[in-house]
């Protein structure tokens, strides 16, 4: 591995996350392909989840191997709650050949489908933080085109510990360790909107609202099935864990149709449904299902306020 640049951030065990700001194909390539060079030289293994796009400029410096790996993100790149769970498998398959790891992980921000969704990854890249906190050793670069939304390169940098800049790594002086649970508070319904509170054995007619709902908005088969699915297992939190009932609001939002759950319990742990769920242990699948039958889904809670869950489905056409 080359050393460190004067100013720049020694290498350091555990995870290591850093933003690369960049402004079009010519710096991204630039930023990438040295850190694979630098990864390559260090016998390090690199995973490199990128939009395809970015993924064909990539390729046509850096050959796919056994070190330098290429992963079609168009399955989760726009799930942001699944997104966890897709770097921690990746990572368990390189870590387990013996050899260091890094990543390269560059959300499709120019399709970004809603600004629900835009700040839910920016709350998955905090996250990350956290659930690689107490895993293995890796490195993990972040491009972010700055002609996206540079208003938004600071929420960014609150996310990140370290920062790239001029080809050296950087501390992040705007990282936020403590970013709040309700990272950033969730948006007011939609008007008009449908409401109904529910407590134990109401869950059928909860799923009645829900499908009379979806019905006046075309959705039907399959999708509204896995809506009813993850409803019932939020809703069912929130009769055990949340006090005994909750309220439930629905509205269509763009071309989607929101379920907002929300009751007075407590989730402490922000990571939670995220990563995947131990085949052995007892419960605790609810909030993960929930993330895999939903296009977006959105967790705010707190002591004092209680908990928001909010289910995004794509409507058809």
């Amino acid at each position: 591995m080359t050393s460190s640049p004067p100013g720049s951030v020694a290498p350091a065990a555990g995870h290591r996350h850093e933003l690369y700001p960049y402004s079009g194909r010519d710096e991204f390539v630039e930023g990438a392909v040295s850190f694979i060079q630098d990864a390559l030289e260090g016998g390090e293994a690199v995973v490199v989840a990128v939009p395809q796009e970015k993924a064909s400029l990539l390729r046509a410096e850096v050959r796919e191997d056994k070190a330098v790996r290429y992963v079609d993100t168009s399955g989760v790149a726009h799930h942001p709650g699944r997104l966890i769970d897709t770097w921690q498998a990746w990572i368990r398959e390189h870590t387990s050949e013996g050899r260091p790891v890094r990543g390269i992980g560059e959300s499709p921000w120019g399709e970004v489908r809603s600004p629900a969704e835009a700040e839910e990854l920016r709350y998955h890249e905090w996250l990350l933080n956290r659930a690689f906190a107490q895993g293995p050793a890796w490195w993990l670069l972040c491009p972010y085109d700055i002609a996206h939304d540079k208003a938004a390169l600071e929420e960014m940098a609150r996310c990140h510990p370290e920062m790239r800049r001029e080809g050296r790594t950087v501390r992040s002086e705007d990282y936020d360790p403590q970013a709040p649970y309700a990272f950033v508070p969730l948006t007011e319904p939609w008007e008009p909107h449908d409401e109904f509170a529910y407590t134990s054995g109401d869950l059928p007619a909860l799923r009645d609202k829900i499908a009379a709902c979806a019905d006046r908005h075309g959705l039907a088969g399959r999708r509204l099935r896995d809506l009813h699915l993850a409803a019932t297992e939020v809703a069912t939190n929130s009769i055990r864990h949340g006090g005994g009932n909750g309220v439930l609001r629905m509205w269509r939002e763009d071309r989607r149709l929101v379920c907002d759950f929300r009751d007075i319990g407590y989730i402490e742990d922000p990571l939670a449904g995220r990563p995947r769920p131990n085949p052995r242990q007892l419960g605790g699948r609810g909030l993960w299902l929930v993330h895999q039958l939903c296009d977006l889904v959105e967790i705010r809670s707190a002591p004092d306020a209680g908990t928001t869950v909010r289910l995004h489905t794509e409507l058809p056409g």
